[in-house]
């Protein structure tokens, strides 16, 4: 309670006295609760940062972000900021050719079906993100049921620290790479160059080059020749 200058207008009545020392006491005695209660929640928040620890959870194909903006959702809304800590979908970049020979810049998945939460495992943070919309399940050991057919309960298994750091230290140092819709078998068209117009078979694709190596039937044999990626097109 916070005293104005209107707390202090009374007569000099000791029941008035007595009675604020005693509303002044039980204030006091609520502060003192609701700061060890405070520090106990401080400590247990730092007891669930400590014993945190990343898991991997399957979900439905294509709505990795989908799921990662729900549960950040609800994290927030179902109050489990203190042992859901990161949602994370680790991707390393990638520059995409376009038929035209434009290059976007985009992302890759490392691990496509899956994100990655880091989390004090407990009953209700499990059921926040097992319940979020397109989770499949955590990865981790089958518990098969004790009678009856049918899958048991998987029980979450954390990632290895080793395991944790590898993946991200990828995500970070990997170099962009050219991804391009073209593998070996594919018949192609050569759309520039020497060999303008020439149709072939690859027979190797280096994306780290942009490059690739394709046989292009010349005087009536075939030929490898390597080709850069915008200079070729896929056949239909």
């Amino acid at each position: 309670m916070a005293l104005t200058s209107e707390d202090f207008n009374y007569d000099d009545d000791a029941s008035l006295d007595d009675a604020l020392d005693a509303e002044l006491e039980t204030e006091s005695s609520e502060s003192s609760a609701t700061s060890e209660a405070d520090g106990a929640d401080a400590e247990a928040a730092k007891f669930y940062q400590r014993k945190a620890r990343w898991y991997a959870v399957q979900v439905a194909s294509g709505c990795e972000k989908r799921v990662k903006l729900n549960l950040e959702q609800r994290i927030g809304t179902l109050d489990v900021v203190n042992r859901i800590f990161q949602v994370e979908i680790p991707q390393t970049p990638a520059v995409k050719l376009r038929k035209d020979g434009s290059r976007q810049n985009i992302d890759e998945k490392v691990f496509p079906g899956y994100v990655l939460v880091r989390m004090f495992m407990d009953d209700e943070a499990w059921s926040v993100v097992k319940n979020t919309p397109h989770v499949i399940n955590f990865v981790g050991a089958e518990q098969r049921r004790a009678y009856g057919r049918g899958r048991g309960h998987v029980k979450p298994m954390p990632l290895g620290m080793s395991e944790v750091k590898r993946i991200f230290k990828r995500t970070e140092e990997q170099k962009p790479i050219v991804k391009v819709d073209m593998s070996p078998g594919d018949k192609i068209t050569v759309l520039s160059g020497p060999f303008k117009d020439f149709e072939g078979e690859v027979v190797e694709v280096s994306p780290e080059r942009s490059k690739l190596k394709a046989l292009l039937s010349i005087f009536g044999r075939d030929t490898p020749v390597e080709l850069e990626f915008n200079q070729v097109e896929k056949e239909s």
